[in-house]
């Protein structure tokens, strides 16, 4: 049974600052956090104007950050062979970086904004499993974001944090071309400890919602099924571009405001079933926020449960493994659980009483065994606090 552990912030920070000097010849200026998320409930319902209700992970990237004179930046990570190598004067839309567009690209961005960027050394390191749904490159974005922002003296104010999340999102849609609603990048700078994150994309309002799994003895466990995740594979862009055909033939902007008698009038069977997804989702996030408020999980398991088969069946995102953690969870003494994130593999999300988390990993990993499936790995999310800060 394997568990992920989010390591120690400082013990990190400490390996990432020589480790950086080691590469670069010199201590780095700043040293950043963003956490990676977990999605409790509204699945693909940010670019359709919906609600969505994520934590921030005690997993997070943690990025070391020297500013340069020459207009060049020279990349690299702990968990990467070698180093990306650009100047500023070539950054720009459809870079062919790899993975290290998202932190080019959030620099790109913010000097898009008028912000004096001159050049940088970044060396990152992350606990946030690659892959998994969980959020690892908006973690990445953020966290080199925030440290290029400390440099030019941008604080982490409101209107700080309000530029980072533009900058993260233009970084992953116009840079490495993923074409994410802004949820993830959203979360990890925003995100406030012990609670999820209610984020309404109509207006763009997030509210913190308290999250009572202490009181109750209970814990949010993730499970990665080591199912490749990626969003630049054309099942994410196909699935956005039916919810926006959708909301054309409805003849609502966006399928926010759509009704779900209107949309079952869908004569397109495909987008009948991926607008019924949106809007139904929607309404299952509301539902979760006022349970939550009641402390009635019985009822936070009912909208888990319709959320993934809503995802499985109507949105067709979701995979042997993921319906194979989910049901298997559930068995195993879970009060609810869904997959979580993107969809295509990636992860699922359960919540289990506090004593019983091992003996639900334990059934999930013999059921993969069974199943023929590669082995998953878990971990605990503790619902922890925003980007920010670290050393300087």
């Amino acid at each position: 049974m394997s568990f992920l552990d989010p390591g120690a912030p400082e013990a990190l920070t400490t390996t990432l600052t020589a480790a950086f000097a080691a590469r670069f010849g010199a201590e780095p200026t700043v040293v950043a956090r963003a956490p990676g998320r977990v999605n409790l409930i509204g699945e693909h319902t940010d670019y359709n104007a919906g609600l969505v209700l994520p934590v921030a992970l005690p997993h997070a990237t943690y990025a070391a950050v020297r500013p340069r004179d020459d207009g060049r930046l020279r990349v690299g990570s702990l968990q990467a062979e070698g180093l990306w190598e650009g100047r500023l004067a070539d950054l720009g839309p459809d870079l062919d970086a790899g993975w290290a567009g998202y932190a080019v690209g959030v620099v790109w961005a913010l000097g898009r904004e008028g912000l004096d960027v001159t050049g940088l050394d970044v060396l990152v390191d992350s606990t946030v499993p690659l892959g998994a749904g969980l959020s690892s490159s908006a973690a990445l974005e953020c966290a080199v974001g925030a440290a290029a922002l400390a440099l030019l003296g941008v604080d982490l104010d409101p209107e700080g944090r309000r530029r980072l999340v533009a900058a993260a999102i233009s970084a992953e849609t116009e840079v490495v071309g993923a074409p994410t609603g802004g949820m993830d990048q959203t979360v990890s700078v925003h995100a406030a400890a012990g609670t999820a994150l209610l984020v309404d994309f109509a207006d763009g309002s997030t509210r913190d919602v308290a999250l009572p799994l202490a009181a109750a003895d209970l814990v949010l466990l993730v499970t990665d099924t080591r199912v490749s995740h990626a969003l630049v594979d054309g099942g994410y862009a196909s699935r956005r571009a039916d919810c926006e055909e959708a909301a054309r033939r409805l003849g609502v902007p966006t399928l926010r405001e759509a009704t779900a008698q209107a949309v079952e009038l869908l004569d397109d069977d495909r987008l009948r079933r991926r607008a019924r997804h949106v809007v139904t989702e929607i309404a299952r996030v509301t539902e979760v926020v006022g349970a939550l408020a009641a402390g009635d999980w019985g009822q936070v398991g009912r909208c888990f449960l319709a959320s993934h088969v809503s995802m499985r069946d109507d949105f067709e995102i979701s995979c042997p493994e993921l319906d194979a953690a989910v049901e298997t969870a559930v068995q195993a003494g879970a009060l609810a659980a869904r997959m979580t994130g993107g969809g295509f593999g990636g992860s699922s999300v359960a919540v289990v009483p506090a004593d019983r988390v091992e003996a639900v990993a334990r059934a999930i990993d013999a059921r993969f065994v069974a199943d023929g499936f590669r082995e998953p790995a878990h971990l605990v999310a503790t619902p922890s606090t925003g980007s920010g800060i670290v050393a300087r």
